[in-house]
């Protein structure tokens, strides 16, 4: 067990997870979050976590049965359609725990985990804006309100802007050509049925002409209408104010006008709040030489486009391997990062070539036929 001091920054799904097994193992760590607390924004949708990754971070934080109580029973349904609202591909939930990547809200999920941590562990409102090395060797977290934090180790979870990144890398994420306006149908099941089932109760992909509406359904579906294309500045190129929902929606209908009435309608049916959000990447391969005392997991180490699935349960597993080198190697910080990154290096590299192949295959001209296929191929 380590004496050392741990000050991990971003208390996303990874920072939160790698505290709570840390807290298990008895060793003290501080997470500060930007966030003046836990429900300032919302969370986005629904994750499916993977048995090999997310899921097995759970077990390790001890948290599994609850997570197991919040997941949906039908999340794992997919549908996958063109844009005339022809079904290509259809898969249905597996039975009761016999699927291997149950869905769950992303705000289900982070509330677990912070009400797992013990009262002051996590310092809400308390936003990096810089680290430094000092003299002692250790990093320093410096706050906007203008207060810092000493530690022996700091550990960036702070996603893909990350703010302890630059002390480890001078790369930075790249547009990744995608554009996605995000959108949430509340209470789609009871407003508006005939929408919910377009969706069905799982995962809908509609895909066609470097296009697509996807996402996943339940009592409140959350999508993301999204188009691929080369002008990094598209939103603001648009000429709106993208808080103005009839303005956004307009533009939406304009940029979809060819497709069916069924899949428009769900742009019609959404909600006021857009969330509109390039998408970003770092390099496949991201990595950097080692800095004594401090270290990334999760988006701050290898952000990825959503087109595998893997970015939270990546950023899961990154935090249980850390915590597993740290209760390992007891008070040699060092020694503890040195069996962590090489490995995450290698995982994070493959998850990054799978969301990049997954991209392409959403929004290739000859979508969704890419997409069946994938679907279709047998998997042991």
């Amino acid at each position: 067990m380590t004496t050392k001091t741990i000050a991990i920054a971003g208390a996303g799904l990874g920072g939160l997870v790698l505290a709570r097994i840390l807290q298990r193992h008895g060793i003290e760590a501080t997470v500060s979050e930007a966030d003046a607390s836990a429900d300032a924004r919302t969370q986005g949708g629904s994750l499916d976590m993977h048995v090999e990754s997310g899921q097995l971070a759970l077990h390790e934080a001890g948290l599994y049965d609850e997570f197991v109580r919040f997941t949906h029973p039908q999340g794992e349904h997919t549908r996958v359609l063109d844009k005339h609202g022809t079904e290509r591909y259809v898969e249905e939930a597996p039975g009761a725990g016999e699927g291997g990547r149950p869905e769950i809200y992303r705000t289900d999920l982070r509330a677990i985990l912070v009400a797992s941590l013990d009262p002051g562990r996590i310092q809400w409102g308390r936003k990096v804006t810089e680290v430094h090395t000092l003299r002692s060797g250790q990093n320093e977290l410096v706050f906007a309100d203008g207060g810092t934090v000493t530690a022996d180790l700091v550990v960036g979870a702070d996603g893909t802007w990350s703010k302890v990144r630059p002390l480890l890398s001078a790369v930075k994420p790249a547009y990744a050509g995608v554009i996605h306006i995000e959108i949430t149908i509340t209470d789609i099941d009871k407003r508006h049925p005939e929408l919910a089932k377009v969706i069905g109760p799982g995962v809908l992909f509609a895909l066609s002409d470097g296009k697509n509406i996807g996402g996943h359904g339940g009592s409140d579906a959350h999508l993301a209408v999204a188009l691929r294309t080369d002008d990094p500045d598209w939103l603001s190129a648009v000429g709106i104010d993208w808080n103005d929902a009839p303005a956004a929606r307009a533009v939406l209908l304009n940029e979809f006008a060819d497709w069916s009435p069924e899949l428009t309608g769900l742009i019609r049916a959404c909600d006021d709040q857009m969330v509109p959000r390039q998408i970003f990447a770092l390099p496949i391969g991201h990595r950097w030489r080692r800095v004594p005392g401090a270290t990334l997991l999760g988006d701050a180490a290898h952000v990825m486009s959503p087109y595998a699935g893997e970015g939270a349960n990546a950023a899961m597993l990154d935090a249980l391997e850390l915590a597993r080198a740290l209760v390992e190697h007891g008070d040699d910080i060092e020694a503890a990062l040195d069996a962590y990154e090489p490995p995450m290096f290698e995982r994070a590299e493959f998850a990054a070539r799978m969301s990049a192949a997954g991209l392409d295959m959403c929004f290739s001209p000859s979508a969704p036929d890419e997409v069946v296929a994938f679907f279709s191929e047998p998997r042991g």
